[in-house]
């Protein structure tokens, strides 16, 4: 994304206000993959044990799907995916890596950021703490956990109409204005200040509404029902059996109140995406152990209720679920972790944008190759 060009004398000024977030916003203006290395994060250990993805003798040779290049303007299928914006692509099938590729200067190690593919994952964390439970139901009353959430209404919000997108409260989730809600969550350095003062626009369950401080507040809920940092749980509920191959990290919003920015900002390799993605193909069963409940995965990937994306993609429990049995993690530079379970398979896409690509789509005409 391109730079907004800001005098300088602008941003110092604006760097001084007390809500100096808005400055950053204009330094660092759209999210873009180098968003890990300037916010602090706390680390997600790796275990002792890896799990490795069987290699294909040789890489299938995709071809590109004609309604993707109908003027032939790509040589190949490296070619297309480069200057779509990817940094990586993956694909997976019974276990075995069909094609692995990284593009425009990132490696196999590269540390990407998930950016709300990050939703899915704390999704797998509810999921887990229920079964443990610390967490009763999903029925529950938000403010059993965050008592900050003080203004009318926020005893009627569960857990659910977080998990369904559902939850009625007023947010903006736009990044065109600096002072919307968004940018303020994103670049702000105390994020329970601004929870406090959250208020609720309508009833929850209403209407479906993507809002990211639902996701933040999920995060806040799986910490205080376990009394365990969000980088400490998921490294022994999900990083550590999955066999990851690499440490990780999540961001928080500053280092003097460590709150996790749990909508978006898990930073990890892609290799390791695509082990989440077999975790959730297998129905939260890894290698004969229960992860996530079997009930909770199958509740998540399947469509009951009207909810619907700005894509039109059905919306549950903060992933998208089509109506063919795929589901898929979605960030906001086109950052997928898209499961197919009628053909075994799982696509990882990373990328500095888009590309002007509907990648879900995409997957479902690669697919037809396999």
């Amino acid at each position: 994304m391109k730079k907004l060009f800001i005098p300088t004398i602008l941003i110092l000024s604006l760097l001084q206000l007390s809500s100096c977030y808005v400055g950053r916003y204009f330094w660092l203006n759209f999210a873009d993959l180098n968003d890990s290395k300037r916010f602090p994060a706390l680390e997600i250990k790796k275990g002792d044990h890896t799990f490795h993805f069987k290699k294909a003798p040789k890489q299938t040779n995709f071809k590109i799907p004609e309604k993707y290049d109908q003027d032939q303007k790509f040589d190949n299928f490296d070619e297309f995916l480069k200057k779509k914006k990817t940094v990586s692509f993956i694909v997976i099938r019974n276990d075995t890596v069909l094609y692995e590729n990284y593009f425009n200067g990132y490696c196999d190690s590269s540390v990407i950021t998930t950016f709300s593919a990050s939703k899915s994952f704390v999704s797998a964390l509810i999921g887990i703490a229920l079964h443990e439970g610390y967490i009763y139901s999903v029925n529950e009353p938000i403010t059993k956990y965050i008592p900050e959430l003080v203004n009318p209404g926020f005893d009627k919000i569960t857990i659910e109409n977080l998990l369904n997108m559902r939850s009625g409260i007023k947010f903006t989730e736009s990044y065109a204005s600096p002072f919307a809600d968004m940018p303020k969550y994103y670049y702000g350095t105390n994020l329970l200040k601004y929870i406090g003062k959250l208020k609720v626009e309508e009833d929850p369950g209403k209407r479906y509404n993507y809002q990211s401080v639902n996701t933040i507040l999920l995060g806040l809920i799986i910490e205080r029902a376990t009394n365990t940092k969000l980088n400490k749980y998921i490294e022994e509920k999900l990083w550590k059996p999955l066999g990851m191959q690499y440490d990780a990290s999540w961001s928080v919003d500053s280092k003097k109140h460590l709150v996790f920015k749990a909508n978006c900002c898990l930073n990890g390799r892609s290799i390791d995406y695509a082990k989440f993605g077999r975790l959730y193909l297998n129905k939260g069963n890894w290698n004969g152990k229960q992860i996530v409940p079997q009930k909770w995965v199958e509740r998540s990937t399947s469509i009951t209720n009207d909810s619907r994306d700005s894509q039109g993609y059905p919306y549950k429990y903060q992933w998208r679920v089509l109506e063919n049995g795929a589901f898929f993690a979605k960030g906001i530079l086109g950052q997928y972790i898209f499961v197919y379970p009628a053909k075994n398979l799982i696509f990882i896409r990373q990328g500095k944008h888009y590309g002007k690509i509907d990648w879900a789509d995409f997957f479902l005409e690669l697919s037809k190759e396999l």
